[in-house]
């Protein structure tokens, strides 16, 4: 599968991304007075996914490290055959 071309986020899809996940990082639930926020992929693009905003996701720093480019196992499910 080939692999989507990396695009910067602009920053009102962040912030919708951020207010749609309660600024939660949807791994480990810390909020944005707990840690620092990002955005990331659940299908990384190096593994077919897109920029699409119903395959971002919140993240901590350290949950985003964490994955790298592993799809999000709590969609495993839905992209396994």
């Amino acid at each position: 599968m080939p692999k989507s071309p990396r695009i910067r986020i602009p920053p009102e899809v962040r912030k919708y991304v951020h207010q749609r996940d309660n600024y939660q990082c949807q791994s480990c639930n810390q909020t944005h007075h707990d840690t620092h926020l990002t955005i990331d992929h659940i299908i990384p693009l190096a593994r077919g996914g897109t920029n699409d905003i119903s395959n971002l996701q919140t993240l901590c720093l350290t949950c985003n490290q964490q994955k790298k480019d592993k799809i999000d196992p709590r969609f495993r499910r839905y992209f396994e055959s």
